[in-house]
């Protein structure tokens, strides 16, 4: 008996690692992605001046990006939208772009969730900046600011952004 348990604890732990290194390797294979990152929201809670800061790099600014809003909900969440504003600085801090936008998270028509889910959590990803030219090598910051009337903001349960190469 103890025998077996230690078998099924031992396949349980190939598992889990076979799923890492899956999941490895399918990161390493998105060849257009220059940064991608989340930030967990505590307790489910965004606060209105609980700004979410993603810095990254461009090495080539030769070629245009987009950058996605990647947005993690519960089915709970208790509107069809999610208005934000943005905030896109250069090292020096200067302002290059800001705009005030509208995430749909629900079908306006049903109420059911958009994007990806699994049981009642949903990934959306919405364009933010479509084929944006950075005007030179180096460090930008992309911040993000929730812009609802309810503060805190409930059952949003991570924000976070994608940078990648736009298609020519």
């Amino acid at each position: 008996m103890i025998l077996s348990h230690s078998l099924i604890t031992i396949r349980k732990r190939l598992i889990q690692i076979f799923g890492i290194v899956l999941l490895g390797l399918c990161w390493a294979c998105d060849t257009e992605r220059v940064y991608e990152q989340y930030h967990d929201i505590p307790e489910n809670q965004w606060f209105i001046d609980s700004v979410q800061t993603f810095t990254f790099t461009i090495e080539d600014p030769s070629i245009p990006y987009n950058i996605y809003y990647n947005i993690r909900n519960s089915v709970s969440y208790p509107y069809y939208n999610l208005f934000v504003t943005y905030y896109l600085t250069d090292a020096s801090g200067k302002q290059l772009s800001s705009q005030l936008q509208e995430l749909l998270l629900m079908d306006t028509q049903t109420g059911k969730p958009l994007g990806e889910g699994l049981g009642d959590i949903f990934d959306n990803q919405v364009i933010s900046l479509t084929k944006f030219k950075f005007p030179q090598k180096g460090a930008y910051t992309f911040k993000i600011k929730q812009y609802m009337r309810k503060d805190p903001l409930p059952e949003v349960m991570s924000v976070g952004i994608r940078v990648e190469k736009a298609s020519q």
